[in-house]
């Protein structure tokens, strides 16, 4: 019998209401979990987040992308990670 393979959606978003929802909703059936770091949004991508079943997590943006997907990275417990902007 084959392993189910956890797949994690991990986002790094900032002010990207207009599309969080749309983002989030492609993956449902799909992914095992969706994790969103919030790099210090002022709209309300942090609610629809939430309100979608998003793992939020918050991130001080110290002008490295590379330190917020890691820290995505740390949050995730898939086995595959997919990340993806929130206007993809």
């Amino acid at each position: 019998m084959g392993r189910n393979i956890r797949i994690s959606q991990c986002m790094i978003v900032k002010n990207e209401e207009k599309n969080i929802e749309r983002a989030l909703s492609w993956g449902r059936d799909v992914v095992w979990e969706q994790i969103v770091v919030d790099t210090g949004s002022t709209d309300h991508t942090v609610e629809i987040a939430k309100r979608m079943g998003a793992r939020l997590f918050h991130f001080d943006w110290i002008d490295d992308f590379a330190a917020a997907k890691n820290y995505a990275i740390e949050k995730a417990g898939g086995d595959w990670i997919a990340f993806l902007d929130a206007d993809e």
